[in-house]
């Protein structure tokens, strides 16, 4: 009952409370940007969500787009701002993501939503983490993020997807909250995703 009816409407509810409260933050957060990251606001990336049907997330762009003298983009690390540094070092990079909740296609809590060019790279039992709503946090998230390997990650995602209730769901809330506060496992040095879990094929 709680995975079909009360998640989603419990969603939607902390999603419109926490975009309220949050708004005054969020057209901050947007007029720096602008004036800091020459106009560029959201950074908006296709990913799959439930089931693997596709969806665009947004964040705010924590990364300008500077070219060397070729026209190429420059290294990661020279194009994060001071700004996106803060922001990612906070996780108020994720906040555009209030706005997926709201759309109903992402969740607070889920398996994190990686690149569409990934799925087939997934085994049989990796796809079983796309059978749960994505989420802005997730189990593998507090469980040691950037400090667990892809294959650690994937299993605790699907051991989210098939042991998934109330409770489990406000423990991850209750340590997401922690490790914000703490800025415990949070990586400002990496790409608007995580590092490529299946080799650099998978660009």
């Amino acid at each position: 009952m709680y995975k079909l009816l009360f998640k989603h409407f419990l969603d939607y509810l902390l999603a419109l409370v926490a975009f309220i409260l949050f708004l005054p933050l969020f057209i901050l957060i947007s007029a720096l940007l602008y004036i800091f990251n020459n106009r560029q606001i959201i950074f908006s990336q296709l990913r799959p969500g439930y089931k693997e049907k596709p969806f665009v997330i947004y964040k705010f762009k924590t990364m300008n787009d500077s070219k060397d003298s070729d026209g190429a983009l420059l290294s990661d690390d020279l194009r994060l701002t001071k700004l996106g540094k803060f922001l990612r070092a906070t996780s108020l990079d994720e906040l555009p993501q209030l706005i997926n909740v709201l759309k109903g296609e992402l969740s607070f809590i889920g398996p994190r939503p990686l690149l569409m060019q990934y799925l087939p790279h997934y085994s049989e039992e990796q796809h079983k983490r796309h059978l749960a709503k994505p989420g802005i946090t997730g189990l593998a998230q507090v469980s040691g993020r950037n400090q667990l390997s892809w294959d650690e990650r994937f299993k605790l995602d699907v051991y989210y997807v098939e042991n998934l209730s109330f409770i489990l769901d406000l423990s991850i809330i209750i340590k997401t909250i922690y490790k914000v506060l703490q800025r415990d496992g949070v990586t400002v040095s990496n790409t608007q995703v995580s590092p490529q879990p299946f080799g650099s094929d998978s660009k």
